[in-house]
Order: structure tokens, then sequence, then C-alpha cells
């Protein structure tokens, strides 16, 4: 069974202080690798990830994205501004290798959790802390929220056709990207803590995550004299690849066409291009041309088509709603999906995507109720003892 694999992690303590999306996010990455880990939340309302997001689709009282992205945590309720919580949490994080964060600059510092401080209390500590735009400067206060960072990032400016305004991701993905970018750094903290056996603090940001997102196409930008990326005006999926990149309406639904030089697609789709336009990449008369192969796509079915352009080894391929992805043979032999238990609630969710020696991490125990193993945390650690 692949919940009981020697996990790397295992051993490991990590202290989720984090809430929402990112540094929540981070936690879970590491508790798939084996890490326990016990998420440090408010009394009574918990993070505000339980409430916040899709709260007319909760299962026992929390959002269907708090069960995923907290499943095998523990929970202790802890107000951080009360003396005795505050000492509590500051015994935990002596046993921790990892605490993880995701306050706004200076939040933790006035509360006494500052990076800085645990890692000169705790020299073997590792701290990952995750702000939005930075721990200082002019934009160091504005709200580390996801749609904010990809509207101040550029990355907007990338979807959707030349003639719409700026489009964003219709995914968290600055959060989620943050959520990686710092897991990647926590791993590097504990191979040399493994060497040197010193602790550290790992930071970064949403806009970090994003502009790293980019940096195959802002790398281009900054080598270009400045151009800005030029969306085609039909049927864009990359502003920075020419025809036929992009997806098209088919009789009966939709084709996505990566790259492939359009003197081979052209007699398959019994079309004519000017010869300018396979030299250049696609780029020249680029409007035109996907103008050209969307009317003729549409013509027939999806079906039709990928079975047709498969067979000469262009590279497309239909473009799936969700639950025409789940029920494809191709994607139930990757195993990704799992069932968490909280008590008597049931959550199907997503598994850990990587393998390890040919097994998948899976462990079946749901998102935790606020506090719910707060007795037995206090009492392992011994939390409550008295200083003499």
């Amino acid at each position: 069974m692949t919940e009981f694999l020697d996990l790397p992690l295992s051993g490991l303590l990590v202290l989720d202080m984090a809430q929402f999306l990112s540094g929540p996010s981070a936690a879970l990455r590491l508790a798939d690798m084996g890490a326990r880990v016990i998420k440090i939340e408010r009394p009574g309302s918990g993070d505000i990830c339980r409430s916040l997001y899709l709260s007319d689709t909760d299962i026992a009282g929390d959002s269907t994205l708090f069960h995923a992205i907290n499943r095998n945590k523990e929970s202790l309720a802890a107000n951080l501004k009360d003396p005795a919580d505050h000492a509590r949490v500051m015994r935990l994080i002596g046993h921790a290798d990892i605490v993880i964060q995701n306050f706004r600059p200076g939040v933790a510092d006035r509360l006494g959790f500052g990076p800085a401080t645990l890692v000169e209390t705790y020299p073997e500590l590792i701290v990952g802390s995750i702000s939005g735009y930075g721990e200082d400067g002019p934009w160091a206060d504005l709200p580390g929220q996801d749609l904010l960072t990809q509207a101040l990032s550029g990355a907007m400016w990338l979807n959707g056709d030349a003639g719409d305004g700026p489009v964003p991701t219709g995914l968290s993905v600055a959060d989620m990207l943050a959520g990686h970018v710092l897991v990647e750094g926590l791993l590097a903290a504990l191979v040399r803590r493994g060497r040197s056996g010193r602790g550290a603090v790992v930071a970064t940001s949403l806009l970090e995550a994003m502009t790293d997102f980019q940096f195959e196409v802002l790398t281009t930008h900054l080598n270009d004299g400045g151009r800005l990326p030029q969306r085609a005006a039909h049927n864009n999926a990359h502003a920075y690849l020419g025809a036929p990149y992009g997806v098209y309406r088919t009789a009966d639904g939709w084709l996505a066409l990566a790259m492939t030089p359009l003197d081979k697609l052209a007699p398959l789709l019994a079309l004519q291009f000017p010869p300018e336009a396979a030299a250049s990449g696609g780029f020249a008369g680029r409007d035109a041309i996907k103008a050209a192969i969307a009317e003729r796509l549409a013509e027939d079915t999806t079906d039709h088509w990928f079975e047709r352009l498969r067979a000469h080894d262009i590279w497309c391929a239909p473009v799936l709603d969700w639950p025409a992805l789940l029920q494809s043979e191709a994607f139930r032999r990757l195993d990704m999906l799992q069932r968490v238990t909280r008590g008597g609630a049931g959550v199907a969710t997503t598994r850990a995507p990587w393998r390890m020696d040919g097994q998948r991490p899976g462990r079946a125990r749901g998102a935790p109720a606020v506090g719910e193993h707060g007795a037995d945390i206090r009492a392992e650690f011994a939390l409550d003892r008295r200083e003499i």
C-alpha cells in the first residue's frame, strides 16, 4: 500500500503557521513527502480558507479548497497574541524542523515570531516565508492576493487575443507557484543543514514566483529591445509563437494545434500559405493564416481532425473538459485521485503529482477541524508545562 511508503521526509516536523493558499500549499507538499505537519490556527474561525473560498460548496463546514490543501495535517488552535498560547507555540517551534509563514511584512515580527528571531533562538530551524511582493518597498503593504499579483506581474498581457484587454489566468497560479518555489528552497535548506547543521530563512513572494514563471518570454523581452509581446488577433495561445499555434473550434468541439511546420500542415488541410509564412516560422501573416485554419477546422469534427493530423505526426490534441479528462484511460492510469476522510465526511481530491520508486504516495487522512489535535499535541510536547 502506497500509504506505507518509506517517504523521504518521514520523521521531520513542520509547523504550518500560514493561511489560505500559498503557505499551506507548501506545507501540503511536505506532508505528501512524509513530513508531520501541524497547522497553527486561530481559535474558533481557524484559517480564513475554511470559509472564504467556494463557501457555497463546503463539506463538514469547511470549503472544498481547505480540504484539498490541508489534508494530512494536524491542527493546534492558538491565539498568537495571548501570552500563554504564544509560549506554547514557541515551545513547539523548538521541536520543529521547518516553520512556514505567510504573514504580511512586519506582522510576524510584531507577534514575536519573525524569521530572524526564530532562527536566532533555534539555530537549526528552517523558516519558510512567503510575502506578496517582498519584505519592503512601495508594494510591501499591498494585499498579497493572487489576482492582484497577476495584474502587477505583466502576465495578463500574454493571455487572450490581441483585441482583448488584460486576461487573468483562471487559476490561483501565483499562490500555487509560490508554494512550489518555497518547497524547492526548503528542500535545499534541509540538504545544507544535513551538511552544516545550520538552519536558514527561505523567503519568496508571489511576485517573484510569477516573474520566474515568465522567465522564458521575459528573457526574450529583455534582449530584443524591450518590444512588448504581440498576441495573435485570432486563436492566440502564445504571444511568442507563430501560426498555427493556438486553439481552434471544430464542428463539434475544439482542437489545440502546437508547433507544426506550415508546409507540412497546409496539404493536410487543403490550404495554401505564402512561402514567407513558413520561412518566418509562422509569424509572417500570422493572423490571416490562423483565420484560414480556423475556417477549415470548423468544417469537420474534432475526432476527424485529430485522427487525420495525428496520422501525419502533427502535434495536436482535443480540448477536454474535466468530465472527459476524468473518464479518459490515460488519466485513470496515472492514479492521481484519492478519497480522504475526516470523521464521517469523505472528500474526493488529488494526490501527490510525483512517484518514487514507481509508487505515488497516498495518505488518506483528511483536513483537520480547528484545534482537533490540540490536546494530544500539548501533551506530547509538554506545551502546558510551567517554567521554573
